[in-house]
């Protein structure tokens, strides 16, 4: 495990990012899910700065670059107190029915200045790789990032992929300081082979998906039959209302699932990214965030009564 710095902001703790300098608060917003409405969009927004949020995520990819400009936008007053993270490598296609991939250097570095653009800044704190497969031109694509950084358009790179083989590759040979992967009780993939190189070598990890599709919440039962067909292919649907129903028994009333999912993800993580489409979605959140640090005899628990898997398809 990465053992992060940490300050509190707000009543809410923050860590590190790698060894970057920049701080961010253990929940950060997934801004896919404000929507394009921008009245509804800011007041997400600044409810999450109200609840001691630093840390927004988005990606140019988001409504055809919409979502940079409302975040931009809401937080251009609050610039300097918060951390923005965008991404890039997914091109829209004219039609705008699809896009393709592109992780050349010369289209990394074009993005990164329609972002700032979009987003009104001078910089973005933390850029992303949207992906990432082993047929792109790697060394090329690090050399974009690395350009970017000694320019002063970005503080900091990283990578959004659940490829190990692809966070290998940019761990040997990039100065990387976080990789956002799909990570939660219910998906340990990232534990097997992702983690351990990230620990060893000083780089974080932002974890999403944290609630599994609204599986690691009070809602559980209503989401049980249409999130077991998302992706936990290891699991059947009784599986997965057996060992839920053993989750919130066994930490009731102390813990909630939400509050569970949160501070599991966190023993090996920099920060949790959730979305949040409403102002009670984002609250619960961040009350969920506030509950105390899982003790080690819990996380040995959960480990112990939560199934854990490898990746398949992703795996190149």
């Amino acid at each position: 495990m990465l053992h992060s710095k940490k300050r509190k902001v707000n009543g809410l703790n923050t860590r590190e990012l790698g060894h970057s300098g920049i701080f961010v608060s253990e929940l950060g917003l997934g801004c896919m899910s404000i929507g394009t409405e921008e009245h509804r969009a800011e007041t997400i927004l600044k409810t999450a700065l109200d609840e001691g949020i630093t840390y927004f995520d988005t990606a140019d990819l988001y409504d055809f670059g919409v979502n940079e400009k409302l975040v931009g936008k809401t937080l251009k007053n609050v610039r300097d107190k918060v951390v923005i993270a965008t991404k890039a490598g997914n091109r829209w296609t004219d039609s705008k029915d699809s896009w393709t991939w592109d992780a050349s250097k010369a289209y990394i570095k074009e993005a990164a200045k329609q972002s700032l653009k979009r987003l009104g800044t001078e910089y973005i704190d933390l850029y992303q790789l949207h992906g990432g497969t082993l047929d792109d031109p790697i060394d090329e694509t690090i050399e974009a990032f690395e350009e970017l950084k000694a320019e002063g358009f970005i503080r900091a790179y990283g990578i959004s992929s659940i490829r190990p083989t692809v966070i290998d590759q940019y761990v040997k040979k990039s100065s990387i300081s976080s990789v956002m992967v799909q990570y939660s009780m219910l998906d340990r993939r990232p534990e097997n082979q992702a983690l351990p190189i990230l620990s060893e070598n000083g780089v974080s990890v932002v974890a999403r998906g944290p609630i599994a599709f609204g599986l690691l919440s009070a809602k559980w039962r209503e989401k049980l039959a249409k999130a077991s067909k998302k992706g936990l292919n290891w699991y059947d649907e009784s599986e997965l209302s057996a060992v839920l129903t053993k989750l919130e028994k066994n930490f009731a009333p102390d813990r909630t699932l939400n509050g569970l999912a949160f501070r599991y993800v966190l023993h090996h993580s920099a920060a949790v990214v959730a979305g949040a489409s409403s102002i009670e979605q984002l609250k619960e959140n961040a009350r969920a965030i506030r509950e105390t640090t899982l003790t080690e005899e819990e996380y040995k628990w959960i480990q112990d009564t939560v199934k854990t898997a490898d990746y398949d398809a992703h795996r190149l």
